[in-house]
């Protein structure tokens, strides 16, 4: 602070003013303090209350160092200087990348109003055991993740159509979810099996994935790469995988669906994956291991694929022995064509979680019931 002075006389041993020692005091004193001051100045950032940090928005994404309070002891004198430690800058939020190989199950976070579809009120062949749920609600959302944890599932990969979708709007809410458990979340990329987005439609949509969600340390990273699996048709071909090498311009980690002759493409992405629920296994070798516990769409006379426990356990114990960089499960929570390894009073367990999750739990090594669940149609209509 700056006080007043009150300037007083100097005697000298005659009693006459000496002017020059007082003169040669204030000089004195004054440059001490001045000293003292711009060595403080030299050596301590500025405030953060101060006009030069004040010009900053507390919305602002940027700020400068010197506005940012240090996380140091106080300053000390030492000698005749004012020390302190040098400034601790600020640490951004960790996004934690996963190291594969890592077990994901793909999800799916549109309902409830796809109970109601294709003309089916349920649209399911099966009962979930937490009923014709809402999957928008907080309550759900996390018993399903500590469901998939529990079967040791890392990651969900949640159908995404685009921003707005209604799968978009889900994503915050899957996100905050997870938030603390360390449990991941990746999206699904669906509109390329729609058509044919162009380059710049993709780099758009992915530049939105990363400014909007990418972030979070809850959205599933490798390499520090946000990771983006994309579904495709059957009719892709190589065209479709240097589309998505011309528009990945933003770091995202792509895991395209196979089509035929994909190991031939000149642009390959990061990874590749299938989706072939009606089969049991579906081994891309170096690239993904996927397993399906049963097949049946609702409106379907019989199954595509017959659930069998002991089967299903022998399926996760050599998805393991593969070392794919890729454990994909089909599917969490895929109920309208019968795909799913969530619970459901079709096939309940005493862990309450189910047969397919407690077999995923073990590994593949856990006891298997005498026979297979019973299985009957939810009905309908």
């Amino acid at each position: 602070m700056r006080g007043d002075h009150t300037h007083h006389r100097i005697l000298g041993d005659s009693g006459v003013p000496s002017f020059a020692i007082f003169a040669l005091a204030v000089l004195l004193f004054v440059g001490l303090i001045a000293g003292l001051i711009l060595t403080r100045e030299a050596f301590l950032p500025t405030s953060a209350n101060s006009p030069d940090c004040q010009q900053h928005s507390p919305a602002a994404s940027t700020q400068s160092k010197a506005c940012v309070s240090p996380t140091v002891k106080d300053a000390q004198l030492v000698g005749n200087r004012l020390v302190t430690p040098m400034m601790t800058p600020a640490i951004a939020v960790t996004r934690d990348s996963l190291t594969l190989p890592i077990r994901a199950a793909f999800y799916y976070g549109w309902y409830p109003t796809l109970w109601n579809s294709q003309g089916f009120t349920p649209f399911t062949n099966y009962h979930p055991a937490l009923g014709f749920y809402d999957g928008s609600l907080p309550t759900v959302i996390s018993k399903h993740i500590a469901a998939m944890q529990y079967g040791g599932i890392q990651a969900g990969i949640a159908s995404w159509w685009g921003p707005g979708s209604p799968e978009d709007t889900r994503m915050p809410l899957l996100l905050a979810a997870a938030a603390g458990t360390g449990f991941k979340w990746g999206v699904y990329y669906e509109n390329e099996a729609r058509g044919d987005p162009t380059a710049s439609q993709i780099r758009s949509e992915l530049t939105y994935l990363r400014n909007t969600y990418a972030s979070d340390p809850s959205f599933l990273r490798i390499d520090d790469k946000f990771v983006v699996f994309v579904y495709t048709s059957a009719a892709d071909t190589c065209a479709t995988a240097d589309r998505w090498k011309q528009a990945n311009t933003v770091g995202a980690y792509i895991v395209l669906m196979v089509f035929p002759g994909y190991e031939t493409c000149k642009s390959q992405p990061d990874q590749w994956h299938s989706y072939a629920p009606a089969e049991p296994v579906d081994h891309r070798d170096g690239h993904s291991f996927s397993i399906s516990p049963g097949f049946w769409k609702k409106g379907e006379a019989k199954p595509r694929l017959t659930r069998d426990l002991v089967r299903w356990n022998q399926n996760i114990r050599d998805m393991i022995a593969s070392k794919e960089p890729f454990q994909l499960v089909l599917t969490f929570n895929e109920w309208g064509e019968g795909t799913p390894v969530e619970n459901a009073t079709d096939w309940e367990s005493s862990s309450g979680y189910g047969y397919y999750l407690d077999a995923l739990h073990s590994n593949g090594k856990g006891p298997i019931p005498t026979q297979s669940p019973t299985v009957t149609s939810s009905g309908g209509s």
